[in-house]
């Protein structure tokens, strides 16, 4: 069993990691959306 230690660091990571992907969804819809507007 992980000790608390662990899963205080594995929150902290993971925490980290779906802020990660929540702005890097963010910031590539706002791209996609300003290359769609200069094709356009």
């Amino acid at each position: 069993m992980a000790s608390q230690n662990d899963m205080k660091m594995a929150e902290e990571t993971y925490a980290g990691f779906v802020g990660l992907v929540k702005w890097g969804t963010i910031s590539s819809a706002i791209v996609a959306a300003i290359v769609i507007l200069i094709i356009s």
